[in-house]
């Protein structure tokens, strides 16, 4: 079996005390946690010690329940929605060596666990593991991976869906990845009353609709499978990659403007200009959608979860609805809260944005609907592609994950995009390999690295004058060194945030930092971001 082969590799590495990090890859529902749970026992009984990462407050009670099932008394918690007292009671606990198993969001990383022969990385590509706001803007995968290497521990990155980053290092043998190729579920043997778990093939269906004509936000086949699934008491959940600003423009045809330079959407700002977040270059609104024989008008999209909630509810009069979103769910408690009720089958349909693809194990849920697939392709950024692969085969992971059969609805404008596509059946290498070549073209990460400066400043002339002075003086300094390149300045899609006018500049080559160290001095107000998740 996969899972024990992939335990196999992972407890050689935990002896070999090398720092080996390990790529696990697993379809949704494949067991990843399993072989969490027997690499974590074989740490133990070596007489070393773990930590887990999780990428979110909200997925931490789920998983400290299932570890200290298998681990009781010695599973210690350790994230930023403790209170400070709580706070410093674990750490003190940690650091004397109570806990075998410290679990907690990406802080946890710095925890302070003797005798660490473990770090396991759930939903590993997540992009909340990487802390943007306050400093230090520190990725706690990359911290892991050197922490690893520097005390011999092994390091586990779990996910379903890679980022480009760990995918390319795994081909080039930097990770060592481990597959789990197959979905696990719980079967009873009709002879002997045994329920054993036994690797199926069925993923989920995927439909894909086209959206083309559909003036209504739900199409009329997803109205139809939520139907069915509320006449059989069954669960669903209908997904929405944003909470719904306007930030792109969109034909009926599902083209969206983009830069002529740098091949991404351009974003749509509240000057009415058109702005490039990745070199910065901007226009006004055309009058109607330029793709070659289009024409047709151009407009904002806007649908929410609100939105979504409203549909539901029109079209289902009596179905209990959830809304989980950023909006309705701030605190810990809120979020526990919310999963609770749609685990004890209080609600019927869950709404939701990127929270509700967060690696959740919801055996009812037999419908994964997503809304408009094409939201996160249009985000003026580099990655929009690899986040909208990741995001649907995350959500689609939801559905028929115990007895009953899954399927996924895919609404989009877009169908022949690879993104949605590779998604549709699952193809993580078919996806990577045109993502992978795309990026090498256009000297995208991880090809190259960036580096991101932001400045902020309660003086809108001021900050604009700053931003451009320091542009200058980076492409002044960049002249003597081939290859890197200063883009901007760009308002990011925020342009103002508690009275302070934001301005972004990326540069980008193989040392960007280089650059950076040239400078004199870099004046109050700048933030630097070294390799950006969010460039806009």
């Amino acid at each position: 079996m996969a899972q024990r082969a992939a335990a196999a590799v992972v407890r050689d590495a935990i002896d070999a005390r090398e720092g080996q990090g390990i790529l696990l890859w697993g379809v949704t529902g494949s067991g990843k946690t399993e072989v969490y749970l027997e690499a974590l026992r074989h740490t133990i009984e070596r007489g070393r010690r773990a930590i887990v990462l999780v990428p979110e407050i909200a997925l931490t009670p789920q998983t400290v329940r299932r570890f200290a099932e298998r681990f009781p008394g010695r599973v210690g918690v350790l994230h930023s929605g403790l209170s400070l007292g709580e706070a410093y009671d674990q750490w003190h606990a940690i650091a004397d060596g109570r806990y075998d198993v410290v679990i907690g969001s990406r802080s946890a990383v710095f925890a302070p666990q003797p005798d660490l022969g473990l770090i396991v990385i759930d939903e590993a590509h997540e992009w909340s593991y990487k802390q943007h706001e306050p400093a230090p803007r520190y990725d706690a995968r990359t911290v892991a991976l050197e922490l690893g290497r520097r005390v011999g521990a092994a390091v586990v990155l779990g996910t379903a869906t890679p980022d480009a980053e760990s995918w390319l290092a795994a081909a080039e043998g930097r990770l060592e990845r481990v597959d789990l190729p197959r979905r696990i579920r719980a079967v009873e043997d009709p002879q002997t009353g045994e329920v054993r778990l036994w690797p199926v093939s069925d993923l989920p269906e995927v439909e894909l609709v086209d959206m083309h004509g559909v003036n209504r936000l739900f199409s009329p086949r997803l109205v139809e499978a939520l139907g069915e699934v509320l006449d059989r008491d069954e669960q669903a959940i209908l997904f929405l990659n944003r909470r719904g600003f306007a930030g792109y423009l969109l034909c009926a045809r599902g083209h969206s403007p983009t830069c002529s330079s740098c091949d991404v959407s351009m974003s749509l700002h509240d000057d009415g200009r058109l702005i490039c977040h990745q070199c910065g270059r901007s226009r006004r609104l055309p009058p109607a959608c330029q793709e070659a024989g289009c024409g047709l008008p151009l407009r904002p999209l806007r649908a929410g979860t609100q939105q979504v909630e409203s549909e539901v509810r029109r079209n289902f009069p009596t179905a209990r609805v959830l809304r989980w979103d950023r909006d309705t769910a701030r605190t810990r408690e809120q979020h526990e809260a919310i999963l609770g009720a749609f685990q004890r089958r209080e609600a019927d349909v869950l709404v939701g944005t990127q929270m509700i693809a967060k690696g959740l194990d919801l055996p009812l849920v037999t419908l994964v609907g997503v809304v408009l697939a094409d939201y996160s392709l249009r985000e003026g950024d580099f990655r929009s592609r690899e986040r909208t692969f990741q995001l649907l085969v995350q959500v689609a992971g939801r559905a028929g994950r115990a007895e009953r059969n899954g399927r996924v609805i895919v609404q989009t404008l877009r169908p022949e995009e690879d993104a949605i596509a590779f998604a549709a059946v699952h193809d993580v290498d078919g996806f990577f390999e045109r993502e992978l070549a795309w990026r090498l073209e256009r000297g995208y990460p991880p090809f190259k690295r960036m580096v991101r400066l932001l400045f902020q400043h309660t003086n809108a002339a001021y900050a604009v004058e700053e931003a451009r002075r320091m542009v200058t003086e980076l492409r002044t300094l960049a002249v003597d060194r081939p290859g890197i390149e200063v883009t901007g300045p760009t308002p990011p899609q925020v342009a103002r945030v508690r009275g302070r006018n934001r301005w972004s500049i990326l540069v980008r080559g193989d040392d960007p930092s280089a650059l950076l160290r040239d400078l004199d001095e870099l004046p109050p107000g700048w933030v630097v971001d070294v390799d950006p998740l969010v460039v806009n």
